[in-house]
């Protein structure tokens, strides 16, 4: 049976843990949910033990608030184990709890808001969580509507060719759990100076895109039990195309591949999956190679 770890919100309101919850349902797995909880004792308790008991109230306090919240999302046969932890460093403790234990995917509540600079939980995860992140929207669009699957076709590294593989098998299995309708799109992006230069004609280059990765289509289509008329390509930036037709179609989940990049490269400019949570208002599910 697999398993979803869900991170409670802070707060009285949570949207991932009735998300966990739906999907867990639909899916046959089982959920556990984490509530996080910590503050500097330092100024306010002298000596060990009152640190202690300080801080086993505060946890107490936390899971009174979140227990509720979990009972009133609760299907009916369905078993949700509550933990309640004492950390400062959200993702450090799951990416730790993820190497120990097996889970398919991790479900939290998104942070859009984050500076390019500032490296958010959100990012960490994204970067470093061995098992698929889940990123839930506080604001999104009706539910009924598709899981949308994001594929890069034109890539030619064996490595991204199975990420490939990968992101489509979880979004056709979300898609037929949820009982609605896959949609799958890939990107071609022309180059921008040589459009410019007037070196490539963009709706040429496109063109020859499409034909070049038909082959890639249709061996996936077949290998995965999807009609080819699920398929997809659109011209433009990948951020922009995937965002305009999510809202287009109004996708209650987007499932794509990421790449984790390192160093200073990564907090300054992100990746296409970053991009693509700064503008999304909806579900984002983030695979990893």
């Amino acid at each position: 049976m697999g398993r979803i770890l869900v991170v409670a919100d802070q707060g009285d309101t949570c949207c991932a843990t009735p998300r966990g919850m739906e999907l867990a349902e639909k899916l046959g797995f089982e959920v556990e949910v984490v509530a996080f909880i910590y503050t500097p004792l330092d100024a306010v308790a002298r000596g060990s033990d009152e640190k202690k008991r300080l801080r086993e109230r505060l946890l107490a306090e936390r899971r009174k608030v979140v227990q509720p919240l979990i009972d009133a999302q609760r299907r009916p046969g369905q078993t949700a184990g509550l933990e309640v932890v004492w950390e400062k460093h959200i993702d450090r403790w799951i990416n730790r709890r993820c190497k120990a234990k097996r889970y398919d995917f991790v479900v939290k509540t998104g942070n859009r808001t984050e500076s390019l600079v500032h490296t958010s939980t959100d990012w960490q995860l994204l970067r470093e969580c061995r098992a698929p992140v889940l990123l839930v929207a506080r604001k999104k669009w009706h539910r009924t509507r598709p899981v949308l699957v994001t594929l890069d076709l034109a890539s030619g590294v064996k490595a991204k060719q199975a990420l490939n593989s990968k992101v489509l098998a979880q979004g056709r299995d979300l898609a037929r759990a949820l009982e609605v309708e896959l949609r799958i799109l890939t990107a071609v992006e022309v180059p921008v100076l040589l459009a410019d230069l007037d070196l490539v004609d963009p709706i040429a280059y496109f063109k020859q895109a499409q034909q070049d990765i038909q082959p890639l289509i249709s061996k996936l289509a077949a290998a995965h039990d999807i009609p080819e008329s699920a398929f997809l390509c659109k011209r433009g930036p990948v951020d922009k195309v995937i965002t305009s037709h999510a809202a287009q179609v109004r996708a209650q989940i987007v499932v794509m591949g990421t790449v984790a990049r390192k160093g200073v490269k990564a907090r300054l400019l992100g990746n296409t999956a970053e991009q693509v949570l700064r503008r999304l208002k909806t579900d984002v599910l983030a695979i990893k190679p």
